[in-house]
């Protein structure tokens, strides 16, 4: 079914995991462990990223697929086209449809690592509303794209950002998922932002358990998501102790949860990072909130 359907019928908040295609040297049985782990918690869908520049694309259909038809479990297929043709998109679209894949989250996506890769002169894609219109055109497929609460690190302001954030919307979304972020003050910033600036689609929250300092940084470099003082203070006090830091993430993540679905987010999507371990704690650790305000 289309995603979009889900937020509209569903009468609680929406649950949905991200996980990510194993590397290229490994087995593809191994993401059979983090699906079996995160199957039991009923999740509305599961989304499954691609990689930079495309990298993992083949096993990024053959997983989506494979959540869709042996799971039953509605799932998301991630599609960047920054170094690709519009050929190549085409072919990827008709090889999604072909395995019954309804739900794409059209991005930009990263740069490829490869100082050696050639891109397409000039560029068949530049934003990724263009590879939304492209996909729109298909009349197939559920379109969601990305949002960034705190602005994108490319653009100068998050004015400016929403008004891009406008444009992908018009060019097509039904709901977007957020960039990770820590401070749900920004979320909420955000939603009075884009609501007054007529963007209505269902909005769900991407969520990140922070469980080392490594990972941390590299969040942090990588976007423009900050550090509220409150998580700022368990760095510095646990970040040379692994273990605690990582139960610290755990109860952060169900707290920062638990706020949201008070305030009434549309959904929670919590990047798993293939730990379906952690994402069993903080859904554990929700349930009962969630159970109560379904009365």
């Amino acid at each position: 079914m289309f995603i979009k359907d889900i937020f509209t019928t569903k009468k609680q908040p929406v649950l949905s995991f991200e996980i990510f295609p194993p590397k290229k040297n490994s087995p593809l049985e191994t993401i059979y462990t983090t699906i079996e782990g995160l199957k039991h918690l009923n999740p509305d869908f599961i989304s499954v990223t691609y990689g930079a520049g495309g990298s993992n694309k083949d096993r990024t259909v053959e997983i989506t697929s494979l959540i869709k038809h042996k799971y039953d479990i509605e799932s998301l297929a991630h599609l960047t086209c920054i170094s690709s043709t519009k050929d190549e998109i085409k072919n990827i679209l008709t090889t999604l449809k072909n395995n019954k894949i309804k739900n794409i989250l059209a991005l930009r996506g990263d740069l490829p690592q490869d100082p050696n890769f050639k891109f397409p002169t000039p560029l068949h894609y530049n934003y990724a509303k263009d590879l939304i219109k492209q996909i729109k055109q298909e009349n197939h497929f559920s379109i969601s794209a990305a949002c960034y609460p705190e602005g994108h690190i490319a653009c100068n302001n998050l004015a400016q950002d929403i008004e891009y954030l406008k444009e992908k919307v018009e060019a097509g979304v039904d709901f977007l998922i957020t960039q990770l972020f820590f401070d749900n003050e920004h979320l909420y910033d955000f939603m009075d932002k884009i609501r007054k600036a007529g963007i209505t689609v269902p909005v769900t929250a991407g969520i990140m358990p922070l469980l080392s300092k490594n990972q941390i940084k590299h969040c942090l470099t990588l976007s423009k998501t900050t550090l509220p003082p409150k998580f700022t203070r368990i760095l510095e006090k646990y970040g040379d102790k692994p273990e605690v830091l990582q139960e610290a993430g755990i109860a952060y993540a169900t707290n920062q949860i638990i706020d949201l679905l008070a305030w009434g987010v549309d959904g929670i999507h919590i990047y798993s990072m293939n730990r379906p371990q952690t994402v069993q704690r903080i859904v554990e650790n929700i349930s009962t909130f969630r159970d109560l305000i379904k009365k």
